[in-house]
């Protein structure tokens, strides 16, 4: 089977590999659509804090079953998404229903080797049905979830006031299902094509440009109060701890991003707005049923977001093309 692999940052490569062979209590897939993640991107240039390379990256993923154990309802043919943080099930986390911050999670594409090959054999209870969607859409359920959980977590809730600030994919996602759970939502971002998505497509209320003037703005949309709730979704360390400066007293923060820095923020100005810091990593199950629910009802302009196609065997030749900010790149998705 065709599978392309990161060997070292800046260097994919293809190979053929054997295809996989089933144990019991696996579900063998056949790979139909990969989305190309942040994460990815970060692989591909060397800044991705638990990788070890060579890897095979690759986690947004959609496929069709080949073969299944009956007891898992899956059978020839099924389209699936997968979940693709492996989690143990036994440690605190997964104890306590967080599967997402497993201690000894493993995810695809980053821990273990991804979908960016033909064939994928995984543990039964990360395969499931995407009913009701298509293989395309199934392949963007993940990106979405993180968004989802990352407002779930923070609580949103009708009339509260959001700024979500990168307006990559995960931040789009944010600005998402915030919007669906009737906030009002502000995008702040360097690129004027992001921001004009933001606004045409994604239902924000409010795009400000990163740069000289940017807070007076951001003051002005809410009174001089700023935002109920805040989200980065930058993958930045200045930005991360900038953002500090736009939580409402009272108000909260979540970091979606991760990076490999030090944060650090005055806590004077922390402790007067009694401010709540939350990490937001990952997704559960009940995020991703979340985003499917959404597809269902149409609420996920999922056709704008998927802006770029390729295929696995052009990855080796094509993938840095994603990195250029002219090429517009919103999701792109591989296909297997």
């Amino acid at each position: 089977m065709l599978t392309v692999i990161c060997e070292k940052p800046g260097l994919l490569r293809a190979e053929s590999r054997p295809t996989p062979e089933r144990e019991k209590g696996e579900v063998l897939l056949r790979v139909r659509r990969v989305g190309v993640c942040g994460t990815d991107l970060h692989i591909f240039t060397g800044n991705q804090p638990y990788l070890q390379y060579p890897r095979v990256m690759g986690h947004e993923l959609s496929g069709t079953v080949e073969s299944a154990d009956a007891e898992t309802g899956l059978v020839f043919g099924d389209t699936v998404y997968v979940m693709p943080y492996l989690s143990c099930g036994t440690c605190i986390a997964c104890r306590n229903g967080k599967t997402n911050c497993c201690v000894n999670i493993q995810v695809l594409g980053v821990h273990r080797d991804g979908a960016m090959t033909e064939y994928l054999s995984l543990p039964a209870q990360f395969v499931r049905k995407a009913e009701g969607v298509t293989l395309d859409q199934a392949a963007m359920v993940e990106f979405l979830a993180i968004g989802a959980h990352a407002v779930r977590r923070a609580e949103v809730r009708r009339g509260q006031r959001v700024l979500v600030v990168g307006a990559g994919p995960i931040g789009m996602a944010a600005m998402t299902f915030a919007t669906l759970r009737g906030a009002t939502v502000t995008a702040l971002d360097s690129r004027a094509d992001r921001l004009d998505f933001c606004t045409s497509h994604l239902g924000v209320a409010a795009a400000v440009t990163l740069g000289e003037g940017d807070v007076s703005q951001l003051s002005a949309l809410t009174d001089g109060e700023f935002f109920d709730i805040v989200f980065d979704a930058t993958g930045n360390a200045k930005a991360m701890q900038r953002g500090f400066e736009f939580i409402a007293h009272g108000g909260k923060y979540v970091l979606i991003s991760i990076v490999k820095d030090a944060i650090s923020f005055s806590d004077p100005e922390f402790h007067k707005r009694e401010a709540t810091l939350l990490a937001s990593r990952n997704a559960t199950l009940e995020d991703f049923e979340t985003v499917l629910e959404a597809m269902r009802a149409g609420k996920i302009p999922d056709a704008a977001l998927n802006t770029h196609r390729l295929r696995l065997s052009a990855l080796p030749n094509d993938f840095a093309t994603l990195l250029e900010p002219s090429a517009g790149v919103v999701k792109a998705i591989v296909e297997c």
